[in-house]
């Protein structure tokens, strides 16, 4: 019989070729990609306030994301590079800043910011989140970041997000794991278009009196809420995150059942349902 011979074997120098090749064909992608983003800025004449921001098509592209990756690269690094190049080309399409609250720790929502929006897009940094709300009010297209866990002494400042104006348009991070590496959970705030809006949950501002441990524990066991005193009828200032089909009439009438009672209630906006990555990396639906 005659032996066939082995291949030869490949060499470093073959395999740093290969990357040469795989980086120049992602640096070609990119290009590729702005030409089509400018493309786009030509159909739709974006002009608008918040009209780049498209939160629902962003949350189905960090999805695919996560349900394709595989092998060595680590996801949070993956996340991390998609995240930027959502972000850089939406301030490429429309000029913005990122507005931060920091009173929950400079370098935990400075890593946040900057996992997921880059170091092109402007930082403007305050202490606390109405200070936030206030600048994307004044602002013709400009993002925010507030904790979405309670800060110690700060205002129910969803209540300006009531009526016309700034809405939450996304919870960050999208993708969760224990070790994220900027896990800080916030909430997005901006100016989005009516089509932008995404209410796979729903955020509540709801004013309440009658607030008690009794309605706090009530409340916890069916919606995720952030509870802020309000002195005057021993009420309180909720945000209650309503997922989908859940029925924020269901949610109250648990409140009314703990003796509360209930004074006013607004839509401030809505998110993408969240996905968490466990140990194992298989993905899972969340809030």
């Amino acid at each position: 019989m005659t032996k066939t011979a082995d291949p030869a074997p490949i060499s470093l120098a073959d395999l740093r070729a290969e990357i040469d090749r795989i980086d120049a064909a992602m640096h070609g992608l990119l290009m590729e990609r702005g030409e089509i983003i400018g493309r786009l800025i030509q159909v739709k004449r974006t002009s608008e306030s918040g009209s780049a921001f498209r939160p629902a098509r962003e949350a189905d592209m960090m999805r695919r994301l996560v349900e394709r990756h595989r092998g060595i690269l680590p996801l949070d690094t993956a996340e991390s590079i998609w995240r930027v190049i959502i972000a850089t080309f939406t301030y490429v399409q429309a000029p913005f800043k990122v507005h931060a609250d920091m009173s929950a720790g400079d370098a935990a929502m400075r890593d946040t910011a900057r996992f997921h929006f880059g170091f092109t897009v402007p930082f403007v940094t305050h202490i606390g989140s109405s200070g936030v709300v206030a600048a994307i009010a004044a602002s013709q297209g400009d993002l925010g970041l507030v904790p979405a866990n309670a800060v110690a002494g700060a205002p129910a400042w969803w209540t300006a997000l009531e009526g016309d104006g700034p809405k939450i348009i996304a919870r960050l991070p999208f993708v969760e794991r224990a070790d994220h590496p900027a896990g800080l959970p916030v909430y997005a705030i901006a100016r989005p278009q009516p089509d932008a809006l995404v209410t796979d949950v729903e955020m509540w501002s709801v004013r309440v009196a009658g607030w008690s441990a009794k309605a706090a524990q009530a409340i916890s066991a069916v919606a995720e809420v952030v509870a802020v005193p309000d002195h005057a009828l021993d009420g309180a200032a909720l945000l209650i995150a309503v997922p989908q089909p859940t029925k924020l009439a269901d949610i109250l009438a648990a409140l009314t059942a703990a003796g509360v009672s209930v004074r006013s209630q607004a839509l401030v906006g809505g998110h993408a349902r969240r996905y968490t990555v466990a140990a194992d990396g298989k993905l899972s639906a969340g809030h």
